[in-house]
Order: structure tokens, then sequence, then C-alpha cells
């Protein structure tokens, strides 16, 4: 019995020593190592890309169209009687994308109507007719647009929009031509004459009032939108050449 044991416990120990004198058996060892250590590795990368992903998606997510402006009707005082929208419509540049919001009571309504019946200040061809209290109206091409409320006498007590929409991408104006292709003739210039003199009057000193119009600009923040659009973009790109 002690004899089996001995030579078996000498087989083992041979056996052991083999292996530790084997070359070929220390390398497939440090290529599983290697393999293993390569596999958590790109385990961790994708995991990295996926929330960058989800990242990038998040942020686009977050942003309101950057063009697009919301502009109140008549501000905060809505669309309603004894407002003055010519005065309102005064000093503002309307495009393509932008939104005209109507808010108004149950004593109103929002009736688009075409130039004639907007004269006329009629509506029984309306275009289309509105009466929730809150109407966005999107403007989605360039020309003009005609409003009216509904409620007989409204109309013409001056309740009545119209609006001229521009293209997104504005063009400067062209040179004016005087009527008939001519060229302004200026005008010879005179000899001075002789200077009379004259009983010296006091200084009068005049001043001239300067006028400042400060137009109100209810949809500044939609303008805002595009420094927020570039930046994503910007996260963006980096995004996908981290990706890559």
């Amino acid at each position: 019995m002690m004899q089996l044991f001995r030579s078996n416990f000498v087989a083992a120990a041979s056996i052991s020593q083999a292996d530790a004198c084997n070359p070929s058996r220390w390398k497939s060892e440090e290529v599983r190592e290697e393999s293993l250590s390569l596999s958590k590795t790109r385990v961790m990368g994708g995991r990295r890309k996926e929330a960058l992903v989800v990242f990038l998606l998040a942020a686009v997510a977050a942003v309101p169209p950057a063009f697009a402006m919301d502009y109140t009707v008549g501000d905060s005082q809505g669309w309603a009687s004894g407002v003055d929208y010519d005065t309102w419509v005064s000093g503002k540049t309307f495009k393509v994308g932008d939104n005209l919001v109507f808010q108004y009571t149950a004593l109103h309504s929002v009736d688009e109507v075409k130039k004639s019946d907007y004269d006329a200040c009629t509506n029984s061809n309306a275009i289309q007719t509105s009466n929730d209290g809150n109407t966005k109206v999107p403007l989605t091409s360039a020309g003009s647009r005609y409003f009216i409320c509904g409620t007989p006498g409204h109309c013409s007590s001056g309740m009545k929009l119209a609006v001229t929409v521009s293209a997104a991408s504005s063009t400067s104006p062209s040179p004016t031509t005087p009527p008939g292709g001519s060229t302004p003739v200026t005008p010879a210039a005179t000899p001075p004459s002789t200077p009379v003199p004259s009983a010296k009057s006091p200084p009068t000193s005049s001043t001239t009032p300067t006028t400042t119009t400060d137009t109100k600009n209810n949809g500044a923040a939609g303008r805002l939108g595009e420094g927020v659009a570039l930046v994503v973009t910007a996260v963006l790109v980096l995004g996908l050449r981290l990706l890559g």
C-alpha cells in the first residue's frame, strides 16, 4: 500500500515538473489571458459607445425647432376688441416656419379670409374658422394672410389682422429707379450774391428731438435656439468621430 502511494506521488510530481518545464503550455496560458482581457475591453468599449449614442439622441430630442418663432397676436392684450393690430404688426418680420398664436375669449373667433373679404369684413367665404380660444396658425408659405373676428361688428371696429410672410432666406431689396428710367438732374450752381449787412440777432439754439422706436419681438427666444442647435450639431459631429 505504501509502495503504491509512493509511486503515485512520484508520478504526479513528475507531471507537475514536466508542465513547469513546458514553454508551450506557458504560451497557451498567456494567449488565453490576453484573449479574456481583449474581450473585456471590447465589451466596455461597446457599452461606452451605446451610452454616448443615447446621450446624443436625448440632446437632439431636447432641442426645439431652431428657426420657428411663435408670435402671440396682440401680445398681452391678445385677440380682442380695441387693439390696434396695424401697430402691432409694424416692425415685425414674419418668415416661413413661424406661427401666429391667437388667444381670445368665447366672444371672438379667428377667421382666415381672402383680401376682398378682409376689406369687406365678411366671413361668408372663410378659408378656415377657429373658436377654441387658443389657435396656432402656422405660416407655411410666403405671401399675405388675412384674419378677422367673425363676431358681427368686431371686424369693422378694427379686430382684423393682415400679415406678410417672407421666405426663410431674405434677399436685399433692389435699388429703386425714378419713373420713366430718367436720371435725376443736378441743378446748376448759382453765383453767390453780394452779402448785405444786416442787424445782428441773438443766436437761437434749436434742438431736434430724437425719437426711438422700441419694437417688441415676442418671438426672440425662438432665434436663440439657433445657437443651441449649433452646439448640438458640434456635439453630434464629435460623437460620430468618437464612435468611428
